[in-house]
This record gives structure tokens, C-alpha cells and sequence, in this order.
């Protein structure tokens, strides 16, 4: 069994280059209505999948990078296209951020208690 991450988005093509950045992901060719990442070595792929339909409500579940520096990742991301939508703050102890892609689609960084 292969898990596979599917993201709904108006411009595939365009969100690309974001998520392959900030994952340090491959990305691959758009061959409509997708555009494949490939991540380095291990690890699921991602999909972006174009849709008609433009996202209205919050996600229902949402990509957690965990990382061991929220600042200096903040500032990459930030740079990349991503917005704050919420934080810095702690969630049961642990540092979070949420952020939303240049398509208003929500993922957190967090830095987990193992790395402190």
C-alpha cells in the first residue's frame, strides 16, 4: 500500500513550487488535472489536483511540519508565499504556527518536544 496526499487547488501548476520548496520535494510535470511531488528518498508522495471549486471552510485535515528552528522556518515559509494565519503559540506544550499556502490551504508548523 502506497499512501498518496492530495491537495484541492484552482492553479496545480502554481502551488507547486511552493509545496516542493517547503518540502524540499521534486516536483514533477503538470499532466492535467495533477501536478506530482516526489519527496527525497522515503516518504509519501503529494498531489495537487485541480479543482473547480475554490476552497470556502477550513481544511479537515492539514499537512504538521515538524521542525526544530519556528523562526527561522517562519521566515522561509513566509518568503516562499505562505501567510500567518494564527500564532506563534504553545498547543499542549508544544511551539505551533498555523500558516495557509498562497491558496488559503492550512498546515502547521510545530516544533515537537523532542528536539528542544
Amino acid at each position: 500500500m502506497e499512501l498518496v496526499f492530495v491537495l484541492d487547488c484552482s492553479d496545480p501548476d502554481g502551488l507547486a513550487d511552493f509545496w516542493a520548496a517547503a518540502l524540499g520535494y521534486e516536483r514533477g510535470p503538470y499532466e492535467p488535472p495533477y501536478v506530482r511531488l516526489d519527496p527525497p528518498g522515503e516518504g509519501p508522495r503529494m498531489l495537487l489536483q485541480r479543482v473547480p471549486e475554490p476552497k470556502v471552510a477550513k481544511n479537515r485535515m492539514h499537512p504538521d511540519l515538524r521542525i526544530t528552528d519556528m523562526d527561522a522556518e517562519l521566515t522561509r515559509v513566509t518568503a516562499l508565499g505562505a501567510r500567518v494565519v494564527r500564532g506563534p503559540f504553545v498547543d499542549d506544550g508544544w511551539p505551533t504556527t498555523v500558516l495557509a499556502d498562497p491558496e488559503g490551504n492550512e498546515f502547521c508548523l510545530i516544533v515537537p518536544e523532542e528536539v528542544r
